[in-house]
């Protein structure tokens, strides 16, 4: 890790300094696994959060690790449960352990390493937990649903020092690293402007529906967690989640942290100085949702700026594209998105009057057909494991945490309808107690913020 990088997550933390928590986890009476586990061993993992990308990050780890193994299953959702239970066996041939309450599965002693792909708002609890029962985490992004939770959750990974990756697999996507090797080459010149946008067509409105009652085997009690107690609704259970407030960050935290981290990564940035952010419910405003559906972010840094962009229902997003990165230079602007990266060169007058390009016109750098990068980082974070050696990993608790913290200042940004200032040696907004008050979580029905 970068000093520069130490240094935000070391001052991002600060805010949290000096607010009587105490320097022990409550779950301790978990039983620490100690089980090493080296190149020879079959890893046992377990699932928390069982449906959409839990599934996927585990289907990952059977498919591409012939020493993963999934023992257990814990999800409040029992068809769930019995669903990904015939997955698991129809791959390996073994039916995992079930669980409606995670805290009983890292009861296992035989268990190493859990994947976390719950709510945004339950991630800090369970992945404190998993830590505290001395179990290898993989934790979906965004790493966390508030500032506060990042702080509490990277306090966590240092206290019990186990391998933890966050999923945000772009980081084990070779042509990303291609085209950060193509930038740092400084063919592009000075990188005054990145464009970050995320244009989801596919995202139809969410329909208005009536309070109901949970679906038969589901523990609505236990999904709701430490969120605001609220009637059930079918539009705030699974996917759609994504769009309240109570569980997530909408569009912003969950496809934000994947193209501001490549932004970052790509210009060894950690802390903004300022953010304003404007946008709204301006496609769909009569839908269920409450995040805002399209959104504009400018993120001021130390010698350039961000911009982010995101819209659902349409795809015609920054150069033809819907979703990417843009490094705006002197000499030409490089894109990179999920499917490749070009050079598109600026123009100059040559000594005859005839324009040419000031750079090389590369403009068809794709992705290879048979690339699985969500394959590639199970496999980085499974390498890790066995080498119980946490530099190996590819988008480690750090990565993760800068890249929530900046989608979460954006939402900030949003809520209070101006711009916000970071302080940086305080780790808050400056002088803004409202801004500041929207870094904290506010943990309701009984459970606490992980005390560490």
């Amino acid at each position: 890790m970068t000093n520069s990088r130490r240094k935000f997550i070391r001052q991002a933390s600060a805010a949290l300094v000096g607010t009587g928590l105490a320097a022990s986890l409550p779950m301790n009476a978990f039983a620490k696994t100690l089980r090493r586990v080296s190149a020879n061993d079959k890893i046992n993992f377990g699932l928390i959060g069982c449906k959409g990308m839990g599934w996927t990050n585990m289907k990952a780890q059977l498919t591409a690790v012939p020493e993963a193994q999934c023992v257990a299953l814990a999800d409040v959702d029992q068809s769930v449960l019995d669903e990904r239970a015939g997955n698991v066996e129809e791959l390996r041939g073994k039916r995992p352990q079930l669980f409606k309450d995670y805290r009983k599965m890292l009861e296992m002693k035989d268990l190493d390493a859990v994947i976390i792909a719950t709510p945004d708002h339950w991630h800090c609890l369970t992945f404190c937990d998993a830590l505290s029962a001395g179990k290898h985490v993989y934790c979906e992004k965004p790493l966390a649903n508030s500032i506060e939770e990042c702080n509490v959750m990277l306090r966590a990974a240092k206290r019990y020092s186990k391998i933890v990756q966050i999923g945000q697999w772009q980081r084990s996507g070779a042509h990303y690293q291609q085209a950060y090797n193509y930038l740092k080459s400084g063919k592009l010149g000075n990188i005054r402007l990145v464009k970050c946008w995320a244009y989801q067509g596919w995202m139809e409105p969410v329909p208005v529906k009536p309070d109901g009652t949970p679906p038969a085997g589901v523990d609505y009690d236990m999904w709701l967690g430490p969120a605001p107690r609220r009637a059930f609704n079918p539009n705030r259970f699974h996917f759609n989640f994504r769009w309240y407030w109570d569980y997530a960050g909408g569009l912003m935290t969950d496809w934000g942290v994947h193209e501001i981290d490549i932004a970052l990564y790509f210009m060894g940035a950690q802390a903004p100085k300022s953010i304003i952010a404007s946008g709204g419910k301006l496609a769909y405003p009569d839908d269920a949702s409450e995040t805002p559906d399209t959104l504009q972010a400018v993120f001021e840094y130390d010698n350039f700026n961000m911009l982010w962009e995101h819209a659902t229902g349409i795809d015609n997003g920054n150069y033809g594209k819907t979703e990417g990165i843009a490094f705006i230079g002197n000499h030409g602007t490089m894109v990179v998105n999920r499917g490749g990266w070009e050079v598109i060169p600026e123009t100059k007058k040559n000594d005859d009057g005839v324009l040419v390009y000031e750079i090389e016109d590369l403009p068809d750098q794709r992705r290879p057909n048979d690339a699985n990068y969500i394959a590639d980082h199970a496999k980085n974070f499974v390498a890790a494991m066995q080498a119980n050696n946490a530099s190996l990993l590819k988008c480690g608790i750090e990565t993760g945490a800068v890249a929530a913290i900046n989608a979460h200042m954006s939402n900030v940004a949003f809520k209070t309808s101006r711009k916000v200032y970071w302080d940086a040696a305080k780790g808050e907004f400056k002088n803004d107690s409202e801004a500041n008050a929207l870094i904290k979580a506010h943990y309701q029905n009984g459970w606490k913020l992980p005390v560490v």
